[in-house]
């Protein structure tokens, strides 16, 4: 058995309310496998439990254990995959038959208190507030005129200009790479997640279809796990409905997703293919709209940083903001030609070596 160990304040003060009048008598670290030995022996563990004996007011004998996660590289890497498991825990381990019984869930103040969630239902989120318009409207607006104004191009080479200082900032532990690319195949928002959400007769996206655009991009979760060196950080959500523009060259960002550390390429393809999507729906204003938009975004974007090595893993980010655009769930009114194009787009793109901005060029002949 461990040793004992010195009670936080926090937790004697917590153990005070869950058994009043009580007195604690020790409290020791539980071992994921204490007393094995040999081949077997597990020594990793999601959690740091402590074993704490408590004998109550009127003599009763208990015993409780006290729980904090683990930071590690198995989906628990970031504070909110760890809150996340904790909640989960409160909610389900009394639906279990035989199972221990969660009795608190609740938060570890900076000042060693606890801070306790017991009674609360879903966590809220206050924030500040961005005046301005949304990119979208901008590019909703080009739909209908057709032809890119300086101020739009101006705004564009604003955006690349962010991403590049945004993308700067490289490097960082190699598993959130890696967790990066697992997320962008296997993750809920991601794209088994996304094709799930897909009705089984939507036209032009038969589930065969789907699923030989998932293998696709399984290949591609092999082929870029190991490229490490790319980690940077990012927004994870770097599309028009989250940028918000006032007057000129002016905005602001909304809804930063998914750790805010991954792979460039990710930003860069959530942005750029917009400017097709939109455009798909009004083909004339391609030429003399969104087709500038587009080449100005990856001129501005790869000259600002020299990252010419983004095209040869953008196909699967690609393919993954296309699976968004073209789903009936997100987009009920985008047209089959449209989504039939979006899709024979990124398939071909999938099957390339690596990303062509040219190839866009193809959809509107």
């Amino acid at each position: 058995m461990r040793p004992a160990v010195e009670i936080p304040s926090g937790l004697s003060e917590l153990l005070a309310r869950q058994f009043p009048g009580g007195a604690v008598l020790e409290a020791r670290p539980l071992a994921p496998d204490a007393k094995a030995e040999g081949a077997t022996t597990k020594v990793e563990g999601y959690g740091r439990p402590l074993l704490v004996r408590v004998r109550g007011a009127d003599g009763t004998l208990h015993a409780v254990v006290f729980r904090t996660a683990s930071e590690n590289e198995y989906g628990h890497d970031r504070r909110a995959d760890r809150a996340a498991g904790a909640l989960l825990a409160f909610d389900t381990f009394g639906q279990i038959p035989h199972h221990i019984r969660a009795l608190d869930v609740g938060a570890i103040r900076r000042d060693g208190q606890l801070l306790s969630l017991r009674d609360g239902g879903e966590l809220y989120l206050l924030t500040t507030y961005a005046p301005g318009s949304l990119y979208a409207e901008d590019l909703r607006r080009l739909q209908h005129e057709g032809e890119a104004r300086p101020l739009d191009l101006q705004r564009v080479r604003a955006l690349a200009a962010c991403l590049a200082e945004l993308h700067a900032d490289r490097g960082g532990p190699r598993a959130a790479y890696t967790r990066a690319v697992r997320d962008l195949v296997g993750h809920g928002e991601g794209i088994f997640g996304i094709v799930d959400g897909y009705p089984p007769a939507t036209p032009a996206a038969p589930p065969e279809r789907l699923h030989g655009i998932e293998r696709r991009c399984l290949d591609w979760r092999w082929r870029l796990r190991e490229r490490t060196d790319r980690l940077c950080r990012t927004h994870g959500d770097f599309h028009p409905f989250n940028i918000v523009f006032r007057e000129g060259s002016d905005f602001s960002l909304l809804d930063a997703s998914r750790g805010c550390r991954g792979e460039a390429a990710d930003d860069v393809t959530c942005l750029a293919i917009n400017y097709v999507f939109f455009a798909l729906s009004d083909r004339d204003s391609w030429a003399g709209g969104f087709g500038p938009l587009w080449r100005q975004l990856w001129r501005s974007y790869l000259d600002a940083t020299g990252d010419r090595a983004l095209l040869a893993v953008a196909p699967p980010f690609l393919a993954w903001r296309g699976l968004v655009l073209a789903s009936p769930r997100w987009y009920p009114e985008l047209p089959q030609s449209a989504r039939q194009a979006l899709l024979g787009w990124i398939e071909r793109a999938l099957d390339a070596p690596s990303f062509d901005p040219d190839s866009a060029e193809e959809l509107f002949p």
